[in-house]
């Protein structure tokens, strides 16, 4: 057992200077394969479009299936964790405490985990559904239901699971089993001293590049939304120029926050975003339909629950039609993608939490929270388009990224507020480029929580630049494609992560029973050695 608590990556090869300390192995290929891409998009021009969605189609068709089960895998197993003897159990130790408060815990954990998506698919996606419902005929009771019901599935606890589970194994091996914060660390119990080895820097490699792709789905997102806002607001033409711009600002702008590093940077912004946030769903609690909005909440979150099997298993096996896929695939692909960025930034920041409060922290208040802001949005989006009061749904089709900023003009305010919603997404945006730079640091150099600050700055510009590059030769379809297309192999890994986790935390628990049992029998010889030394005086 010694030889897992010390750090076996420490004779990994590792480069140092004053502005860069890298792991060799992970950081060239990883930028070698990172630049392959990029270049080849440039090349290819107008094919490299038809190139990324060939490839989103074929994945998302073959192994529609496999991700499907793997979320509700990643459900299963996080509940387990926290309810089962592993619950008790203490990251980073028994005496541990926790670094940061809880709120600013679930503002940062709730910041880098939704963000952008939140502002970007909180009218759109259940209008969406609306126009085109999966389980209900167009135009019925059934379909408004459906639409919160499904974007309820889309963004709550089989999201958040996957969070859970990977932040979980992350945070437990770095701070539990002293080794370094990297995604090859947790399959130590499977791998032992070979995660030092080629097997453990293809693991770190894939997350890289995971990690990338997941971020510049956002990214791209951001951008396209912002460019809507500032040509509703503005009257600036929404072109990929205009986006592109909004990423160079904006990275630009990350550039400085990850040289402040977590508690000056990523931290404060985190909890600026959290205040905005919270400032523009409390402003259509209050204009909108309140009690629309209040009913919706409860209603949708009911509904949600009482269908989640069959929501959480359906693959349209028997039915026509690729909502699976452009959806809940599509959703499913970006979470694991995502999940090495999300679930090790949260690793970062949850020392001193016990296994329950960690997965019911990241699983309830960010859901309920999500499912509260989707009530709020898409619901005052359905109380319009159902009642007949303006045509949400119709604008939406012609172009989700407008969508928020048409129901805004519904209200008072709406030139503000709109103002507002692109200041909260640039701000969402920003911390999800920092944060995530930060998490892409630290696999690229062998695990390392602090590192220099030029190795951080590279990696916050080369995410920029990939997002933007994929928006030129593909749009969003680029973006998705490239999500889709690292998330594939990546449930795999975190399937085998959940067994290899199992079996950490159950030496973990293991070590501690043992321990306790230790301290018992060494105060029962004290109670006994006092009891014969009080027994002999009065004697």
């Amino acid at each position: 057992m010694t030889a897992e608590r010390n750090e076996p990556a420490r004779d990994n090869p590792t480069e140092r200077n004053k502005l860069f300390e890298i792991h060799g192995p992970v950081f060239w290929p990883s930028v070698l394969l990172i630049a392959f891409l990029i270049i080849g998009t440039i090349i290819a021009g107008d094919a490299a479009e038809e190139a990324f969605n060939t490839a989103r189609v074929a994945i998302t068709d073959w192994a529609s299936w496999l991700f499907v089960a793997g979320v509700n895998i990643f459900i299963g197993v996080s509940l387990y964790f926290a309810f089962s003897k592993f619950g008790n159990i203490r990251l980073g130790g028994q005496d541990s405490e926790p670094e940061f408060s809880t709120m600013a815990w679930f503002a940062m954990l709730f910041s880098a985990g939704m963000g952008i998506g939140l502002m970007f698919f909180a009218v759109a996606e259940p209008m969406w559904h609306l126009l085109y419902p999966p389980h209900a005929e167009v135009g019925s009771t059934g379909a408004v239901r459906d639409a919160m019901g499904v974007t309820f599935l889309h963004w709550g606890l089989h999201a958040w699971a996957v969070y859970a589970v990977v932040g979980l194994a992350l945070a437990f091996f770095a701070f539990n089993r002293k080794l370094p914060l990297s995604f090859r660390s947790v399959f130590y119990p499977l791998l032992g001293e070979r995660i030092n080895g080629w097997m453990g820097d293809v693991i770190d490699i894939l997350a890289v590049l995971a990690t990338l792709f997941g971020l510049a789905t956002s990214l791209g997102l951001g951008a396209a939304q912002a460019g809507a806002g500032m040509e509703y607001v503005f009257g600036f033409e929404n072109t990929v120029t205009l986006q592109v711009i909004i990423i160079a600002v904006v990275t630009a702008i990350a550039v400085v926050s990850v040289m402040l590093g977590i508690d000056k940077g990523v931290k404060v912004l985190s909890e600026f975003n959290i205040r905005l946030a919270a400032l523009f769903l409390l402003f259509i609690l209050i204009v909108g339909p309140t009690l629309y909005i209040l009913g919706n909440f409860v209603q949708s979150t009911g509904h949600y629950l009482q269908n989640f099997a069959s929501y959480a298993t359906w693959i349209q096996v028997f039915e026509e039609g690729s909502f699976m896929t452009d959806w809940t695939v599509f959703y499913w692909a970006w979470w694991i993608s995502w999940s090495p960025y999300v679930g090790m930034f949260i690793a970062r920041i949850s020392k001193g939490r016990t296994v329950k409060q960690f997965v019911l922290g990241v699983l309830i208040v960010p859901t309920m929270v999500t499912f509260l802001w989707m009530s709020g949005f898409g619901g005052s989006a359905l109380y319009l388009e159902t009642g007949g009061i303006a045509e949400i749904a119709a604008a939406v089709e012609a172009d989700q990224t407008t969508s928020l900023f048409i129901l805004l003009d519904q209200f008072p305010l709406a030139i503000f507020m709109s103002v507002l919603a692109i200041i909260l997404v640039l701000s969402f945006f920003v911390t999800s480029s920092d944060s995530g730079s930060l998490v892409i640091d630290g696999l690229t150099s062998g695990g390392k929580i602090h590192s220099p600050v030029g190795q951080r700055v590279f990696w916050a510009t080369t995410e920029g630049a990939v997002a933007a590059i994929l928006l030129i030769g593909g749009g969003l379809g680029a973006l998705q494609a490239g999500a889709i297309s690292t998330g594939l192999p990546f449930v795999i890994i975190l399937i085998i992560m959940c067994y290899s986790l199992q079996q950490g935390l159950n030496r973990e628990y293991k070590e501690h029973l043992s321990k306790e049992r230790d301290e018992e029998r060494e105060s029962y010889k004290d109670l006994v050695q006092r009891l014969i030394s009080k027994q002999k005086k009065e004697n």
